[in-house]
């Protein structure tokens, strides 16, 4: 196999990496406000967070559950970030006409996904260092957005580089912002932004525990049933336009996943139900880099030049001394994810959160204070 190839299948692996681990970060973000809700009902952003029965920060209090949701990923999402970074810099090392031909022409959705990223790092990073109700609710709504932002603009990013953008003979490319926010992308958008959704909130039934779990459970079935017809509208147009006959079956696998995963989350089998939506985003992402070979980017001008594995490659030397360190450090990342997963694999409940930022800031000092006693 040419290394072009192998290259082409290692960012494709990174990239379903990238989006069945981020994919339910994203989901459990945007479901803050949806989830996020206490025994008197629906609580969102600005609204108040005190439970019916019980103090603000109580177990049942909506605070109490966004601060359960936002643990579940706490141990998690810097790490899945790291698929985006390794998949950006093995595109630049590999490919780099696709690399800049790709940065250049999608520079405006790709600068929003990355102001997106950052207000969502600063909102999960600083959401818990000043006991403010204000605080948080500006917090909440960074992580909100910042994941929404991505969710739905990496869906239109890869709509339009498998279907094809207007690149000259020069490799460059020569539509605009507007040319990118075509019906098809837009619907490729939604795809991403309903999975993301349904698999976040199967995320939160499988690594939470009350009632939060069996709310978590009830919306991915509702979310899922939506995502489904999105997705399978979006497939059989981008398969018809660009599939292969390799391309089909694994869209067609995909479908059925997505499928037997929901209703393993209706038989209250969360892990399986997770499985299922994780499955089937790999697949989904799978298909779309299948009918993409051997384009990285191909054009819709008849007098434009397709990028192709061949003429967007970096030297052969290059790439020889990439495979070797590839080989070296990619399965020591593996492994050492594959441990914080399995370290942090317990569910969080609502009597694990302490009650409020002050009183957890409290204990903490009260416990040290005892410790240096004794």
């Amino acid at each position: 196999m040419e290394l072009t190839t192998i290259w082409f299948i290692l960012i494709a692996v990174l990239w379903i990496g990238y989006f069945v681990l981020e994919g339910f970060d994203y989901g459990v973000g945007m479901l803050l406000p949806v989830l996020g809700r206490d025994e008197a009902g629906y609580v969102g952003p600005g609204e108040a967070t005190k439970a019916r029965t019980s103090p603000e920060g109580g177990p049942h209090s909506g605070e109490t559950r966004k601060r359960q949701m936002l643990s579940s990923i706490g141990p998690f999402w810097d790490g899945n970030e790291v698929w985006l970074l390794t998949a950006g810099g093995a595109t630049f090392a590999a490919f780099p006409h696709w690399y800049a031909t790709l940065f250049s022409g999608f520079y405006l959705p790709l600068l929003l996904i990355l102001v997106g990223l950052i207000i969502r790092g600063i909102g999960l990073e600083y959401r818990g260092k000043v006991d403010s109700r204000v605080w948080r609710v500006r917090m909440d709504w960074m992580i909100i957005i910042g994941s929404f932002i991505p969710a739905l603009l990496w869906g239109v990013a890869f709509t339009n580089i498998v279907n094809g953008v207007p690149i000259d003979a020069n490799m460059e490319y020569v539509g605009g912002f507007w040319n990118l926010l075509n019906p098809l992308a837009l619907l490729g958008g939604l795809v991403t932004l309903s999975l993301f959704l349904t698999h976040g909130a199967l995320f939160i039934a499988l690594k939470t525990d009350g009632q939060l779990r069996h709310d978590a459970r009830a919306l991915a079935l509702k979310l899922g049933a939506g995502s489904a017809v999105l997705a399978v509208l979006w497939l059989v147009i981008m398969m018809a336009r660009n599939g292969n006959a390799v391309s089909w079956i694994l869209a067609l696998l995909a479908a059925l996943t997505f499928v037997g995963g929901l209703f393993m989350a209706w038989k209250g089998r969360e892990g399986w139900g997770f499985t299922g939506t994780f499955v089937t985003i790999a697949l989904a992402t799978a298909a779309l880099f299948v009918a993409l070979f051997p384009n990285v980017m191909p054009t819709t001008l008849a007098d434009g030049l397709s990028l192709t594995v061949e003429n967007a490659s970096s030297t052969q030397k290059t790439l020889g001394i990439m495979t070797v360190v590839a080989v070296i450090f990619t399965p020591i990342v593996l492994l050492y994810q594959s441990w914080t997963y399995w370290i942090f694999r317990k569910r969080v409940s609502g009597h694990h959160i302490p009650t409020g930022v002050h009183h957890a800031a409290v204990t903490e000092e009260t416990a040290e204070k005892e410790h240096s006693r004794s």
